[in-house]
């Protein structure tokens, strides 16, 4: 078994959990190498000098699975680029929520359970963005979370037309408007007002952010709805696509952003039987009275 670790040196200082870990499984029999995330050539952060890193495309490559350190953010880039090669994803919690991680670092020693089998892989459903526009396709990319649509710094709301397999589901004016996954709904979309939403299940949602209007609600459609927000006029307005928190790019005018389920999946590895509700409770604070 070929296990590549992949650890955040931001959240991990002197990445002491990723060697943690990286011993625990060579202790159980396990094959290890590490690649970092980003590059770090224009980074003042430091990492131990000992360590080697392979290039992410090379340690990747024949693995069998990925281990990665951090925070959701950490672990949703790392699904994507895990997902080119068909490989599983557990991430261990070092940001301060985590609902995607599997581990928290006092876990390391269950890491040696992969050997044993004693696993079971989950598999979450992505969406294909897309961004048309006068009839071209100009940006695409893979949503694990949540496609974002926002206005920008200036405090001007923006118009926004929402269909299904073309059929309108809403106008909504505001700040913008929010379509996600499952997995996406104890993200962005929650604080938005959506609702949460079992990470297994299939469903898109759509949730407006700030909405100008007494009538918008969030919706949940089916998983096969083709879904299509389309911009009103952005004179001396700004608006911007972002997915899955990563660099927003600017829309314009009639631009029109499509999504749909993806044949894509990506793949978390479950090692504990901690259920979505225990998580959800323990992440956002609540305790039984």
């Amino acid at each position: 078994m070929r296990i590549v670790l992949s650890p955040n040196p931001y959240r991990d200082k002197g990445l002491k959990a990723a060697q943690a870990a990286e011993k625990v499984l060579r202790e159980a029999g396990v094959e290890t190498c590490m690649c970092l995330p980003f590059d770090l050539e224009q980074s003042s952060v430091e990492v131990p000098g000992h360590l080697r890193f392979l290039p992410e495309e090379e340690a990747l490559q024949g693995a069998d699975m990925l281990v990665c350190f951090g925070g959701d953010g950490t672990i949703l880039h790392a699904a994507k680029d895990a997902q080119n090669h068909g490989l599983p994803v557990l991430g261990v919690n070092l940001g301060s929520v985590g609902f995607m991680a599997e581990l928290e670092t006092s876990e390391l020693a269950l890491l040696a359970k992969l050997t044993q089998g004693k696993y079971r892989l989950e598999e979450r459903m992505m969406l294909d963005v897309a961004v048309r526009r006068e009839g071209k396709t100009i940006y695409r990319d893979l949503a694990l979370n949540d496609a974002v649509i926002t206005k920008g710094a200036v405090a001007r709301i923006i118009d926004l037309d929402v269909k299904a397999d073309g059929v309108l589901v809403g106008r909504f004016p505001g700040d913008g408007i929010i379509v996600s996954t499952p997995t996406g709904s104890t993200a962005y979309a929650m604080s938005a007002g959506g609702p949460i939403v079992e990470p297994t299940a299939e469903n898109i949602l759509v949730t407006p952010i700030c909405p100008h209007a007494l009538h918008a609600r969030s919706f949940v459609l089916d998983r096969n709805r083709s879904v299509a927000v389309k911009m009103g006029k952005l004179t001396r307005k700004t608006a911007y696509l972002s997915v899955d928190g990563g660099k927003a790019f600017r829309l314009g005018s009639s631009d029109q952003v499509e999504l749909h389920r993806s044949r894509s999946r990506a793949k978390l590895v479950r090692l504990t039987n901690r259920s979505f509700y225990t998580i959800v409770n323990q992440k956002l604070g609540r305790t039984d009275r």
